[in-house]
């Protein structure tokens, strides 16, 4: 299997916009059937080695134990239940419409009551039309979710490489309904107050100082997969901090910057996994640095923190 194969956005936006939707659905059931979690980590897909999954949700509201995945080798929803009994129905042929009614049909089936709070789109173009009326998004391509599988799971591989080298508080390598990426966050136990007028999920997210680290697959505001990396709050002049490789650049958004390395740059190198991880490396250090951080007592080389078997897997 090819490290980072293409995957242009121009070729299967109209699979995205459809499985986004459908992930955004599904992500909300996650979000009322599970135990909240500090900075939402309760609420993202974990990746499976077939497809994505909520994780184990319900018991505590009143339902069976159960979760809901994403088969995208079969390229079916499965829906299982603790005492093993699974329920499925084909993610090909499907509407935003369609889908909903078919979750919801089983779940019933299953004894589940499920609540869709907000029950439109979060933060799309279309975050006014209910998933219910929403006919016009019915384009699921296997070979496209297939193969953005299997990208989601190189890069949640590269994350989860980069997150054993810090031994600090950080979040597991998740991938978020809400904006469709991948992302490993580091904090450095730092409260930050927010102003009055943040509204509650960013409040939740940011209460504490982080450098994030991540990859998307491309939206409106940048058309192209990407690595990614950023600090909350952002320290003064880190921007004029140098990133590795040298292809790696810093990206003005919405008064902050991202440090950013395009899919394609990376893919295009001799060693990409070694790129990525070195990109990540550098943006953490110059975050780090720029913000104050303890660099040497948060280290942890290859997932060691005991200081006599480090010396040892040096």
């Amino acid at each position: 299997m090819e490290l980072f194969p293409p995957l242009p956005l121009s070729e299967w936006r109209d699979t995205k916009e459809t499985l986004h939707r459908f992930e955004q659905l599904i992500g909300k059931i996650r979000l009322s059937s599970s135990s909240r979690r500090n900075h939402w980590w309760n609420v993202p897909f974990h990746v499976t080695g077939r497809g994505i999954t909520t994780r184990p949700m319900g018991q505590s509201d009143g339902n069976p134990v159960y979760t809901i995945d994403f088969d995208f080798v079969d390229h079916q929803l499965v829906v299982t239940t603790l005492d093993g009994t699974a329920v499925s129905f084909p993610l090909l042929g499907q509407s935003v419409a369609s889908f909903r009614r078919n979750t919801l049909e089983i779940l019933a089936d299953l004894g589940i009551h499920a609540e869709i709070p907000h029950p439109e789109p979060f933060d799309l173009a279309d975050s006014s039309r209910p998933f219910a009326q929403d006919t016009e998004h019915h384009t699921y391509d296997p070979g496209h979710a297939n193969r953005y599988w299997q990208v989601l799971s190189q890069v949640a591989l590269i994350l989860e490489e980069f997150a054993a080298r810090f031994s600090g508080k950080s979040s597991p390598v998740h991938h978020f309904w809400h904006t469709f990426d991948i992302a490993h966050t580091r904090f450095s136990g730092r409260h930050v107050d927010q102003p009055p007028q943040t509204d509650p999920v960013t409040r939740e997210a940011y209460s504490e100082e982080v450098t994030s680290f991540g990859f998307w697959f491309g939206d409106d505001s940048f058309a192209e997969p990407a690595f990614y990396s950023y600090a909350a709050p952002e320290p003064p002049g880190l921007e004029l901090e140098p990133l590795r490789p040298r292809a790696a650049r810093w990206a003005a958004q919405d008064g902050s910057h991202l440090a950013l390395l395009r899919y394609d740059d990376a893919r295009a190198l001799d060693d990409p996994r070694a790129a990525v991880l070195d990109f990540y490396e550098s943006a953490y250090r110059a975050a780090a640095a720029r913000a104050d951080w303890d660099i040497d007592a948060f280290t942890s080389p290859g997932g060691v923190t005991d200081p006599r078997l480090a010396v040892q897997h040096r």
